[in-house]
């Protein structure tokens, strides 16, 4: 597949989940679950059927098991952030704190070891689904763009041009945290407060969410992601966005 397929149901049908997991007794209970719940849910057993999956299908959240048979999951992972425009939450009983790490780093929006509780995986999706709806073109907001430092940042098409008007991929997880920080700028934001906004939930005293993604966030917009200029750390407090921003 050479290009970006973007994800996303029609406007009033329901949210489009794909199960992707070896484990049919998994697939099936998140089957009955989830449609229980409104949602429309489809699975796939191996990276080929997902592949496939994303391709013909308008698909608003991807449930990805790490521990798949012949491909591993964090291969996955970084193959949906390079083709596929859609949220994405890691499900896996890898819980290891590096599994987590990296698949964040790898642009997941969130990680739940299992076994999971089906209400808290239920509250994961609908605040991902949340947060990818709030500034699509669907909800009707109209269009605002946050200009700063030559890069412009777009809610309608919840996308980022760089200084040469190119654009720069950013995963859904990324997208949100640069609007959260550009549109409060100057202002001290903690990890509690970053990570209610884009999580609905606490920061835990282990989790590594919101520093992985500022860290993604600095490579992909810093001169010097060692010495940011734009997002700055403030020792003990969180982080605060330092360039000047312009609405248009």
């Amino acid at each position: 597949m050479s290009a970006t397929v973007r994800a996303g149901s029609s406007h009033g049908a329901p949210p489009h989940l794909l199960v992707v997991d070896d484990d049919v007794d998994v697939i099936s209970v998140i089957e009955r679950y989830f449609g229980n719940q409104g949602f429309r849910v489809s699975r796939a057993c191996n990276g080929d059927e997902m592949r496939e999956r994303i391709a013909a299908e308008a698909i608003d959240v991807v449930l990805l098991d790490l521990g798949l048979p012949g491909e591993d999951g964090l291969d996955l992972t970084r193959y949906l952030r390079t083709h596929w425009r859609g949220a994405l939450v890691i499900v896996s009983g890898r819980g290891d704190s590096v599994d987590r790490i990296v698949g964040l780093e790898l642009g997941a929006d969130d990680y739940v070891t299992k076994p999971f509780d089906l209400r808290e995986l239920l509250a994961r999706v609908r605040s991902v689904l949340r947060r990818t709806a709030q500034e699509s073109p669907a909800s009707g907001n109209g269009n605002v763009i946050l200009s700063f430092e030559g890069f412009r940042l777009n809610t309608q098409s919840r996308s980022l041009a760089g200084s040469d008007g190119g654009d720069i991929a950013l995963t859904s997880g990324e997208f949100d945290l640069l609007h959260t920080l550009a549109k409060t700028p100057n202002r001290v934001l903690s990890r509690d407060d970053l990570m209610n906004h884009l999580h609905g939930r606490d920061a835990g005293p282990y989790d590594r969410a919101i520093d992985v993604q500022i860290g993604r966030l600095r490579r992909k917009i810093e001169k010097d992601p060692a010495k940011p200029e734009l997002i700055k750390s403030v020792r003990g407090a969180g982080y605060l966005f330092a360039a000047p921003v312009r609405r248009e």
